[in-house]
């Protein structure tokens, strides 16, 4: 491959990956690229890539076209206006899971709570309570991880972004509960946890089943709700009255999801759809 100027490498790409991913995909996929890698905007002037720009592109692109997801690639990703460390031990973070975020947080701008407790359940990179915490600082963050490594990224970024004190993360397992003795009282806990059959596993993209984590994307297709379930049981033992609790959900169970909720005694419980018109997230509270 013969040195080529930004824009040739630009399109290079572009070209190389739209069998794959589409052509929209594609030129997404080369802009985080050039952006995050290179330091270098749309529009910006162009000019030869040097030896070791070029280099680095030659690697960045062979991964890609074997299908590993750009985020791994150059170890960070982009969520609510911040950058997020993450590696193969956690999820890519997504826009329907802003949108989550951001509802969470005009929720919490209605509360008269002065310094809320936020309890996110399964921090993964820690993309949801970290964004919390950094757009409502007054609010006293915990979080529960049940993989080790996954668990370390989320302590990095929450450290990165926030500073060593502003945070607790625990290592548990939020489904066993003889773990939930060692909670205290919250306000508002937020999950966007496993909720993909795993007999819907050949509905995903490869990208997504052949390098993102299946313990935090699929669950048995026995019991495919059992982490609502369990979250539920768990926010009416340790919400405070009129807490609050957020769900992303799978968008062909979330009514189920919505139903068992009420069942369970939640009132004002309310299903929400993303903005491709998705049955995507909820809320609820506890009496």
């Amino acid at each position: 491959m013969s040195a080529m100027t930004i824009s040739e490498a630009r399109r290079h790409m572009m070209d190389s990956l739209g069998g794959r991913y589409g052509s929209g995909e594609a030129a997404s996929i080369a802009r985080i690229v050039f952006e995050d890698a290179f330091s270098v905007r749309s529009g910006g002037p162009d000019r030869m890539l040097e030896a070791a720009e070029m280099e680095r592109y030659r690697h960045i692109l062979a991964q890609l076209q074997a299908g590993e997801p750009v985020q791994y690639i150059l170890g960070q990703a982009d969520f609510f206006g911040l950058k997020f460390n993450v590696s193969p031990a956690v999820l890519i973070p997504r826009q329907e899971t802003e949108e989550l975020v951001a509802w969470a947080l005009e929720s919490l701008k209605e509360q008269p709570w002065q310094h809320p407790k936020v309890l996110d359940i399964g921090l993964g990179s820690g993309c949801i309570g970290i964004t919390l915490k950094k757009k409502y600082p007054a609010l006293e963050l915990f979080g529960v991880e049940r993989i080790g490594d996954a668990l370390a990224v989320a302590v990095g970024n929450a450290g990165r972004i926030l500073g060593k004190s502003s945070f607790k993360f625990t290592q548990c397992d939020i489904l066993e509960p003889s773990n939930w003795a060692q909670f205290s009282l919250v306000d508002l806990i937020i999950s966007n946890p496993p909720y993909i059959p795993i007999s819907e596993k050949d509905l995903l993209p490869e990208h997504v089943f052949a390098h993102e984590p299946e313990q935090a994307l699929f669950v048995n297709d026995a019991d495919p709700l059992v982490f609502y379930r369990t979250i539920a049981a768990f926010a009416l033992q340790k919400l405070q009255t009129g807490g609050m609790l957020f769900f992303e959900c799978n968008e062909f169970n979330a009514r189920q999801v919505l139903s068992d909720l009420q069942t369970a005694g939640f009132r004002s419980v309310i299903l929400k759809k993303d903005l491709a018109g998705a049955d995507r997230m909820i809320r609820a509270i506890r009496d």
